[in-house]
């Protein structure tokens, strides 16, 4: 590991709930799995920690250049995903995040982001909660952030507390499949 994690993009939400949950430490905090599945999902971070867990040496790289490496640990998206029953007809995974990314006369906008089910699946793509050997710090994420290791940090998606199976994203945001995508970025976004 070279250096530490760069936080990017927001690094201390300044929403109400968010500031809530972590002035408790997060113990009411949940992960809610809903959408095209089977059965519906409201995991506990204890719960996600005691579900077999990875962890790996990858590098970060940012669409704006710059790159770091770090030791991430955390959850296969797979196995929330399995246990979940994620229907036939799903073809997304959507993440919704506590972060408010923008404001705009209509209301706060906050972070979200999607990705196929093949990524989804992928071994090294994870439901991260904790940051060379440490727990995930706030400015990277905490309590749960979303490491997709083929893809380009705007891919993985920071302060997540939903997750949604859909078969398409149309209707959500500007209907690009993300906060960033909406605005130019591509869908995409693979190194």
């Amino acid at each position: 590991i070279r250096q530490p994690q760069r936080p990017n993009g927001v690094t201390a939400p300044d929403d109400d709930t968010y500031k809530g949950l972590l002035a408790n430490n997060f113990a009411d905090w949940r992960l809610e799995v809903s959408g095209l599945v089977e059965k519906p999902l409201s995991l506990t971070r204890e719960q996600l920690q005691n579900m077999p867990s990875r962890t790996q040496i990858t590098r970060h790289d940012c669409v704006e250049g710059w790159s770091c490496i770090a030791k991430w640990t955390g959850t296969p998206l797979s196995l929330v995903l399995d246990q979940a029953v994620v229907k036939p007809q799903a073809r997304y995974v959507m993440f919704h995040c506590l972060d408010t990314i923008d404001r705009s006369l209509s209301g706060d906008i906050k972070y979200y982001g999607s990705i196929d089910l093949i990524d989804a699946r992928h071994p090294q793509t994870i439901l991260a909660y904790g940051l060379n050997g440490k727990p995930l710090p706030v400015e990277n994420g905490a309590p749960l952030r979303v490491r997709v290791e083929r893809q380009l940090g705007y891919k993985m998606p920071k302060y997540l507390y939903k997750i949604e199976l859909a078969d398409g994203f149309a209707d959500v945001g500007g209907g690009r499949g993300g906060y960033w995508e909406d605005n130019g970025y591509d869908w995409y976004g693979g190194i």
